[in-house]
């Protein structure tokens, strides 16, 4: 049976829902959903004052290695001091938690970029100065050495000034730190369409990576449509998205320019860093426009046949290569 949308099942068979008490913070009502954990707000009964509680799936908590996993996001939170990051709050006077595990956030008024889209495409200088603000974020982020890796609209907090809070840090990691597995990792970052082509690969995620990733919302608050939309992982290895200024002529070349620099199949061939991506879309007259294969590739409909028994094969073997891998570590 599933779980209604505001409402998450307990330990004990009862579940947190609006009205609810977690120790001493009653719930008011869910302001997020992750594959990972559910964002509520709620009353911090001590204070009085409004919080988000960010309290990790039932299914998360049952696995030792994602437990583990998304601890560490307390750990890098504690680590890092942003006004574009929703703060941390330490726990006081708690309880046993009854069983759950949940972090404590500060509240926040604003409306999740999700929520923005769903009421269609954003004007040219607001979807910049809006994509702008998530990239001096991450910039922030990255210089602490930490990946974001799951970077989507339903994780970012517009304020009433289009500057972002981003309301918890997901999957993120040291640079080079150890990753989930293949399946561990599909477990909670799905099919998402703003991941980027090399982490849907297997490989290590770095800061291009989250560069993919605020490009496609880019793309998205631009035109109202994906780059890539649906499940289809060789679309993005294989294929070229519809050229914005196709779905709206208003975009100026340059800023198409600057979406396909950040929407690079190849890590390398993307913006290096953020800064260099926000210089970029602050300076628009400045960008020069390339003669791209993609503006006159996407046309040509369907893939090779060839290319797509490539891709299908690489992805077929990377489980296993990640499993001899374990294999190897484990035995040395």
């Amino acid at each position: 049976m599933k779980t209604p949308k505001d409402q998450l099942d307990d330990r004990d068979g009862t579940a947190v829902r609006p009205g609810a008490q977690l120790d001493h913070y009653r719930i008011e009502g869910v302001v997020a959903q992750g594959r990972a954990a559910i964002t509520f707000r709620a009353t911090d009964l001590l204070t009085n004052r409004p919080v988000a509680l960010e309290i990790l799936r039932p299914e998360i908590e049952g696995d030792p290695v994602l437990l583990e996993r998304f601890q560490r996001e307390e750990d890098i939170d504690r680590s890092l001091d942003h006004p574009g990051l929703i703060k941390l709050i330490e726990k006081h006077g708690d309880g046993p938690e009854r069983g759950r595990s949940y972090l404590v956030r500060e509240w926040f008024e604003g409306t999740s970029l999700r929520e923005l889209l769903s009421q269609g495409k954003l004007a040219p200088e607001r979807a910049v100065s809006i994509a702008a603000s998530i990239c001096e974020v991450a910039e922030y982020v990255h210089n602490h050495g930490i990946v974001l890796r799951d970077l989507e609209p339903d994780h970012m907090l517009v304020g009433a000034d289009d500057r972002i809070k981003l309301i918890h840090i997901g999957v993120s990691s040291k640079f080079g730190a150890r990753r989930l597995t293949f399946t561990k990792l599909s477990q909670v970052v799905g099919s998402s369409e703003y991941i980027s082509p090399e982490e849907l690969l297997g490989r290590h995620a770095d800061a291009r990576s989250d560069i993919y990733s605020i490009g496609a919302m880019l793309y998205e608050m631009l035109t109202g449509h994906l780059p890539f939309p649906g499940p289809r992982i060789d679309d993005r290895l294989l294929s070229y998205p519809l050229p914005p200024r196709e779905l709206d002529p208003g975009i100026s070349p340059q800023l198409q320019e600057v979406i396909y620099r950040a929407l690079e199949r190849e890590p390398q061939n993307r913006y290096a860093t953020t800064r260099e991506f926000a210089r970029d879309l602050t300076h628009l007259g400045e960008v020069g426009v390339a003669d791209r294969p993609e503006l006159r590739e996407w046309r040509k409909k369907g893939i090779p046949a060839w290319k797509k028994v490539v891709v299908y094969t690489a992805l077929a073997l990377i489980p296993i290569v990640i499993f001899g891998l374990m294999l190897y570590l484990a035995r040395h």
